[in-house]
């Protein structure tokens, strides 16, 4: 199987952490660094939804503008959130893995073992 993809963050050591789990598995998922490459507004908003989640959850606070455009206000719509996301790449939490098995935020990493195939 080799249909994992980890939206990655080299910086991040629990984005490293989940990534060298999933090799470990024996995988080598698609690696996206979202930072260059970002994931479009409608392939986010699909993570989130497969997720079980809200746009809000994919947000990351710390590092990010995140005070300074007052997003903690809930008078943004998932939309215009998703459209802040899209001007600023660095407001996705990180890691978000996708497999068949599900998507997660993987913070703490090892809660991509929760959606990596079990060994035989």
């Amino acid at each position: 199987m080799t249909d994992i993809t980890i939206f990655h963050n080299p910086q991040c050591s629990s984005s490293r952490n989940a990534l060298a789990l999933i090799r470990d598995s024996g995988v080598e998922p698609t690696v996206v660094e979202y930072l260059k490459t970002p994931p479009s507004r409608d392939e986010l908003l699909a993570l989130v939804q497969r997720m079980g989640g809200s746009v809000r959850d994919v947000l990351r606070q710390r590092g990010t503008p995140y005070d300074e455009l007052d997003l903690g206000n809930p008078k943004w719509t998932d939309a215009q959130l998703l459209d802040f996301i899209a001007q600023h790449p660095i407001l996705i939490q990180r890691p978000i893995v996708a497999t068949p098995f599900g998507v997660r935020i993987c913070r703490p990493a090892e809660t991509v073992l929760e959606i990596l195939p079990k060994a035989k």
